[in-house]
């Protein structure tokens, strides 16, 4: 199991893509010192994905010497790009800065979780939400409460305090909880709705297939897991 991580702390090149980013939809963004700012965001952000990212290994490695069970079975992680982050910003009406950022937006930073099964997602998520130095911002059970188009995971709103030479910023990290079975149909229906070349009638077909898919998949994982947890 490894966490993926990217460094993206290049100041030049942040500036050259909110010039971009301004000419495309007409407006200034980020001007100054605000994209220096930007910058030393994300590596807080960045920082933030280090520390959950941490806890979440050594609680699979726990897992395994305790119950020779490892529950995750890789993990993922990403920074928001700065594009979509303005995007985010403008949809909503908030202001286009680096302090609407901290104050507004919670999945700048976001690790998804790929566990082996339902009862792994909940023992994960529950013991990391136990750490002393830990805050749960917000749940969302997607997993016991499916959304209407058959998707399921949970998404849990962490933050964490990333310690640095001017003292501690807390900062909040989306992590989404899902299992093997969870993950490859998300990415399916992900490919679905931003398939352009497909004619409605023949998407709508196949939603309505992925919702089948997704009540046949949670009924094989039930499964699944009570062979699992009678082998023991």
């Amino acid at each position: 199991m490894m966490l993926e991580r990217k460094q993206r702390f290049n100041v030049p090149e942040i500036r050259s893509k909110v010039e971009q980013i301004s000419t495309d939809i007409g407006t200034d963004v980020f001007q100054g010192s605000q994209i220096v700012a930007y910058a030393e965001l994300e590596q807080i952000y960045s920082g933030a994905m280090r520390e959950i990212g941490t806890k979440l290994e050594n609680l699979d490695d726990e897992f395994q010497l305790k119950n020779r069970h490892n529950p995750i079975h890789h993990m993922e992680c990403r920074l928001k790009s700065i594009d979509s982050t303005i995007g985010k910003l403008r949809k909503r009406g908030l202001p286009l800065t680096v302090e609407s950022i901290r104050q507004n937006l919670y999945d700048i930073a976001g690790i998804r979780v790929i566990c082996n099964y339902v009862t792994d997602v909940y023992a994960v998520a529950n013991t990391l939400s136990e750490q002393s130095d830990i805050e749960v911002i917000r749940i969302k059970d997607y997993i016991r409460n499916p959304k209407p188009n058959g998707y399921r995971s949970l998404h849990v709103i962490y933050q964490v305090p990333v310690f640095l030479s001017d003292g501690p910023h807390p900062t909040p990290v989306e992590v989404q909880f899902r299992t093997s079975a969870m993950d490859y149909w998300a990415s399916l229906e992900h490919r679905l709705r931003y398939k352009n070349s497909i004619e409605d009638d023949e998407r709508e077909k196949h939603y309505e297939t992925l919702k089948e898919c997704a009540r046949q998949l949670a009924d094989i994982e039930d499964r699944m897991q009570q062979i699992h947890q009678e082998l023991g």
